[in-house]
């Protein structure tokens, strides 16, 4: 018997069972039944028992071993992506098991950024340790390949440098700083807080990346160096390590200061393009050098000047940058008057006291009587009490008069007409502090710092603070001489017109958005850098330049996916855009973000959420039930939905 499909013109096919049978030595057929109403499973199912397979039900085919189930399809994911980038032989060209647990280990940092223990727990429940070839790995291990890794950082990043650094190209590079969560680390300072964690230690690093924000170099300094020390070292590095005779290094105005451009100057093949600080801006204003009504017509002209010589300034102005800041300045100086108001107000009423005020006022009296100094006072922000100690009084007196007891006598009757004298007036200085009386300049002041401190507006306050008194009033000059330089902007740089216009030159510096993104990155949840755990020196480094390859792989992850997830897909405008306006998204990547969904109706996601959506995609360890606990086992692995394969197959466009 078998079934087969009978055509019937503009209808559905006839689905028929039928038989072959021999009659007078010839071949017939006939037909047993009309399946056509039957479901597709149905008929599928009846062929496979005419093919003579045996069917049972799915729950007896085979079961999953208990603890048998791995997360697998964001592992997948991330492997692809660094074969795509011939990871592992950037780490080493020879295989090795070090090399494998960095491999894992960077993996690991994109998938689930946590400790090193943590990590080595996480990973058992994934299909990393399988994929990598690697079995049981404690956190010991993994420190000691990170001492390997760290070996190795001078040869990985001249690879890097081969690859994403071009002959006459840009670098970009900036600094920033990671807190610690412990003391003994040699690298751990106080130092500029970048991370809203003050009172912590931190540790600065600097990042070398190439124009699209690619990294190729990290170097880990001091918690407090400061940022124009850390420049000349990666000129060295770009020279000498990376053998570049000529490239063009992109810094803000806070790294590449005048200090260091004299020093640049005398560097062959060293190009450079930074910016002005508002001092210079303002000076070049008030020359008249830069007027505003420069910027009727136009939002960016290029001028020269004597204070910058060899070097074209790009003066930009922004009309929205303008207004931000504006509208943040008006806020800001709100805040600090409506805070300052309540200052004054404490002030007035007597609430405003402090522990100095009283403390003087007290030391005053004791000092005008010899037993002063036989007083104990405890002196609070808000009251004090005092008490005389009698003994050493006594004592004192005895020890001056010596079996004169008479004496002693009359000394100590007029020490006690002081001691009442002393009373009376140290209880009016504790009536004074309860009524909220005795103030302080040094308290008012105190106070009055931590507002004007708090918005720093301290710039646009003059302050008028007396011992009983306090008012401020708004510098309106300053404000004004501010508002003046508001949306404008000066690039600066060593480059000639015929290098590189001045367009594409304002273009050049605003690229070091790409080092911002990547350090917001390494901080965020994509990458965690911080907290810092470690306390060697050597591990501390060995853990950022971890964290630094991580980047490397998802920048590149991220690059491929960009039809996927919520960033901006139109990339090409961006050389050719008004480089002074503000940055547009697209109508495209506008529509994902209102939408929330792609054009196939699929959802969109972040970068955290994909890899969260892959990680569905499970390997199963499997196994036949009827045949006992001791079957053998095979491996089955989930079918990615259309929206998944689609985010493998597009790792597959990444190139080195």
């Amino acid at each position: 018997m078998y079934i087969t499909a009978i055509p019937n013109r503009n209808s559905p096919p006839a689905i028929l069972l039928r038989e072959g049978y021999r009659e007078d030595g010839h071949v017939k057929t006939r037909t047993l039944a009309n399946l056509s109403k039957l479901p597709e499973e149905a008929i599928a199912v009846l062929r496979q028992v005419l093919e003579g397979k045996t069917m049972v039900p799915a729950d007896e085919l085979f079961e999953i071993v208990e603890d048998g189930s791995r997360t697998h399809g964001h592992v997948d994911a991330v492997l692809i992506a660094m074969r795509r980038l011939n990871f592992p032989g950037l780490i080493h060209s020879r295989p090795s098991r070090q090399r494998d647990l960095v491999v894992a280990m960077v993996a690991a940092r994109i998938l689930k950024p946590q400790s090193k223990l943590a990590t080595t727990r996480w990973w058992s429940n994934t299909t990393l340790p399988e994929m990598l070839g690697l079995d049981q790995v404690d956190e010991d291990e993994l420190y000691e390949a990170m001492d390997w890794l760290l070996e190795r950082q001078p040869q990985i990043e001249k690879k890097l440098a081969a690859r994403h650094l071009a002959e006459g190209g840009l670098a970009l590079y900036d600094l920033t700083s990671s807190y610690f969560e412990g003391v003994t680390c040699p690298l751990a300072e106080l130092g500029y807080d970048r991370d809203g964690k003050k009172g912590k230690l931190q540790v600065n690093y600097g990042l070398l990346t190439n124009s699209g924000g690619i990294p190729v170099a990290v170097s880990v300094f001091k918690g407090n160096s400061g940022d124009p020390k850390t420049l000349l070292p990666q000129v060295d590095k770009l020279r000498k390590e990376f053998r570049l005779e000529q490239f063009v290094l992109v810094g803000d105005r806070g790294m590449i200061t005048q200090t260091q451009i004299d020093a640049l100057r005398d560097i062959k093949g060293c190009g450079w393009i930074s910016a002005l600080r508002p001092e210079a801006i303002k000076k070049l204003m008030a020359g008249g050098s830069i007027q505003r009504g420069l910027f009727d017509e136009r939002n960016l002209f290029e001028l020269t000047h004597p204070d910058f010589p060899g070097e074209r300034l790009m003066a930009c102005r922004n009309p929205e940058l303008a207004e931000r800041r504006a509208r943040k300045r008006t806020s800001l100086l709100e805040a600090t008057t409506r805070e300052l108001g309540q200052v004054s107000r404490m002030v007035s009423r007597g609430h405003l006291r402090g522990k100095e005020a009283i403390g003087t006022e007290v030391a005053k009296i004791l000092k005008q009587y010899k037993i002063g100094k036989h007083y104990k006072v405890d002196i609070r922000e808000d009251s004090f009490d005092y008490r005389l100690d009698r003994d050493a009084l006594a004592a004192e007196v005895a020890a001056k008069s010596p079996g004169e007891t008479k004496l002693a006598e009359t000394q100590l009757a007029r020490f006690e007409r002081h001691i009442e004298a002393i009373a009376k007036k140290l209880d009016k200085i504790q009536q004074r502090t309860k009524q909220g009386q005795l103030h302080g300049q040094a308290a008012i002041g105190v106070r009055v710092g931590k507002v004007v401190n708090k918005y720093k507006m301290s710039k646009h306050v003059v302050l008028h603070i007396k011992d009983d008194s306090f008012t401020f009033e708004i510098d309106q000059e300053s404000v004004t001489a501010e508002a003046a330089l508001d949306g404008i902007y000066v690039v600066r740089s060593s480059l000639s017109a015929k290098t590189m216009d001045s367009a594409q030159t304002v273009r050049s510096y605003k690229l070091l958005s790409n080092v911002e993104r990547a350090f917001r990155c390494l901080k965020s949840v994509d990458l965690m850098v911080r907290p810092i755990r470690h306390r060697l020196e050597n591990r501390v480094k060995a853990h950022i330049f971890l964290c630094m390859l991580a980047y490397y792989v998802l920048w590149h992850m991220t690059e491929a996916w960009r039809p996927l997830l919520f960033a901006d897909e139109d990339q090409e405008s961006k050389s050719s855009r008004d480089p002074v306006a503000p940055a547009e998204r697209s109508e495209g990547a506008l529509q994902k973000v209102q939408s929330k969904q792609l054009d196939d109706h699929s959802v969109v996601h972040s970068f955290r959420t994909l890899l969260d959506d892959l990680a569905r995609i499970v390997t199963n360890l499997c196994r036949c039930p009827g045949l006992g606990p001791e079957a053998p086992t095979f491996t089955k692995t989930t079918t990615p939905n259309p929206q998944q394969q689609r985010a493998l197959n597009l790792l597959q466009s990444i190139t080195v």
